[in-house]
């Protein structure tokens, strides 16, 4: 494990030197990251002008479930995002053979190497709205709902980390994901308002076929003592799941490639 926490010290490093290369661009990029989670609260604060609450929420309350949204955010610009170009500008040009040979496992090499440290920031901030939040309400959360929401975080990326481990997968096929990417996007936007906004089947598919509720309302939840411990035992079983198959999934999909010297 230690051995693949140094890979990843060396790579990211590398991307933030990459980075910092051309200074108009690093400096309008992080001026970018800084607006983005200001306009998402900006927005949410619009829907208070006409209403006190928001499917059950507060403003308050409701900036956890923002800060939540950018945190996730945040490591999909980070990681996610640019991993799947990654992976999918090697399987098109053939040069996958480079990441299969070398001695540590490919789907960590393929899949997490690759970074965009400025939007480390969105998770900064996305982490100062939900502290905003919980000041704002004067709530201080106890220590079991701190582990709790502690424990669903890393809950939460594993979910959202095989979910686009299996769309980057289908590259293999259709080669081009763009699409698949952006339709999660759609989905996750509605990640910015708590779940208990949605009625019907559109609550039942972001909880359960694309839970995004697992990533920002249910950790929210956690810090405002609104949670059952069924839900995090959910979110648990679902992430090992999703890790389990995605993980199958790509080892059935090396099968099909091919390199540019086969």
């Amino acid at each position: 494990m230690r051995k693949y926490w140094n890979l990843l010290a060396i790579y990211y490093r590398s991307s933030l030197l990459v980075q910092m290369e051309y200074r108009a661009n690093f400096w309008s990029s992080l001026a970018i990251s800084v607006m983005w989670p200001v306009w998402h609260v900006a927005a949410i604060a619009v829907f208070f002008y006409h209403r006190p609450t928001l499917g059950g929420w507060s403003f308050n309350e409701v900036l956890l479930v923002v800060g939540l949204f950018d945190v996730f955010a945040g490591i999909m610009e980070l990681i996610l995002v640019p991993n799947v170009r990654q992976v999918v500008d090697h399987i098109q040009k053939g040069t996958l053979d480079f990441v299969l040979l070398k001695p540590a496992d490919s789907q960590f090499l393929a899949t997490t190497t690759a970074c965009s440290p400025l939007r480390v920031l969105d998770i900064v901030l996305g982490f100062g709205f939900i502290a905003a939040g919980l000041y704002r309400l004067g709530r201080v959360p106890t220590v079991s709902e701190f582990l709790t929401f502690s424990l669903m975080l890393p809950t939460g990326f594993v979910i959202i980390y095989s979910m686009w481990l299996l769309l980057t997968t289908l590259a293999f096929w259709w080669v081009r994901v763009d699409n698949f990417t952006e339709l999660f996007y759609s989905f996750y936007e509605a990640g910015r308002f708590p779940i208990s906004v949605y009625t019907g089947w559109v609550r039942f598919v972001l909880t359960f076929v694309v839970p995004i509720a697992f990533l920002t309302t249910f950790p929210a939840a956690t810090l405002l003592g609104r949670l059952s411990l069924g839900y995090v035992a959910g979110a648990m079983f679902m992430a090992a799941g999703l890790l389990y198959a995605s993980n199958r999934f790509w080892k059935y999909a090396i099968r099909f490639y091919s390199s540019a010297s086969s």
